[in-house]
């Protein structure tokens, strides 16, 4: 059985980061053994502990060593084969300073679908991301960029970087990038009242799930329905986007294991 790891990782240490574990089951089902909007919340739930989502997750530098334990005891006592993050990485050695070719290359392909890149600096990701791949290349999960033979068998185990809008393109069947997120409620909908954005989002983000269920099972995010949402801040919505955030990128690891990816 193979197990993969979905990192929705901050740019910062501030803010809190998605986190997501998924095992195959069978032919093309796979199933969620856990997700929480954060490192910590996440650890605490292979704890046993449940996730409290009304609780306000904590930020905090990434720490691959603790979150594989809680994958581990998540798993049953089986490691995890995929670790696969959002967030620009480069291979040990190197250092991200800008915009780099990948970056200019998914713009290049997906721009005209609204999924051009963010740039990343010295400063963000910066020590945040040379830490996460340092960590992983010492756990033994290198940083893979091109795909295996024939596409199969890809490299295991493995860190992969992941993209999120465009993974949701395919998994969506959408033309445009999909509406999803918090910080851009306002672009998406110029002319709707904050109450009304809430909404929105929240039916979006009903929609991501609903079609993340159909390749993964019991990935229990507790979508706020909408009347609860127009009563909720966005800081207080963001955690529920991490999460769903958290599963996209797992569920990218899972296309990377069927050799679905182009590097």
């Amino acid at each position: 059985m193979t197990a993969v790891l979905g990192i929705d990782a901050a740019w910062t240490a501030k803010e809190p980061s998605g986190v997501a574990l998924v095992e195959d089951t069978a032919k093309g089902r796979w199933r969620c053994l856990g997700v929480a909007p954060s490192y910590g919340q996440f650890v605490a739930l292979a704890a046993g502990t449940p996730v409290n989502w009304s609780a306000q997750p904590t930020g905090g530098c990434p720490n691959l060593p603790m979150l594989l334990r809680a994958a581990f005891t998540l798993l049953g006592g089986r490691q995890v084969d995929v670790i696969a993050v959002d967030m620009p990485i480069v291979t040990p050695g190197n250092t991200i300073i800008g915009r780099r070719p990948a970056d200019t290359a998914i713009s290049k392909a997906f721009g005209g679908r609204g999924c051009s890149t963010h740039s990343p600096t010295a400063a963000r990701p910066g020590s945040v991301a040379t830490l996460l791949v340092a960590q992983g290349a010492q756990a033994g999960y290198s940083l893979a960029t091109t795909p295996g033979p024939a596409a199969r068998p890809v490299p295991l185990p493995a860190l992969i970087e992941v993209y999120p809008h465009t993974a949701l393109l395919s998994l969506m069947s959408a033309n445009y990038r999909v509406p999803y997120k918090v910080s851009r409620a306002r672009h998406y909908w110029p002319n709707l009242s904050a109450a009304q954005r809430k909404v929105q989002l929240v039916g979006t983000w009903h929609q991501i799930a609903g079609a993340l269920a159909h390749t993964i099972a019991s990935a229990t995010v507790p979508i706020p329905p909408a009347a609860a949402a127009k009563m909720m801040t966005m800081e207080s919505l963001k955690r529920y986007e991490d999460a769903l955030d958290a599963l996209v990128c797992a569920w990218v690891g899972i296309q990377y294991v069927a050799g679905a990816c182009t590097p």
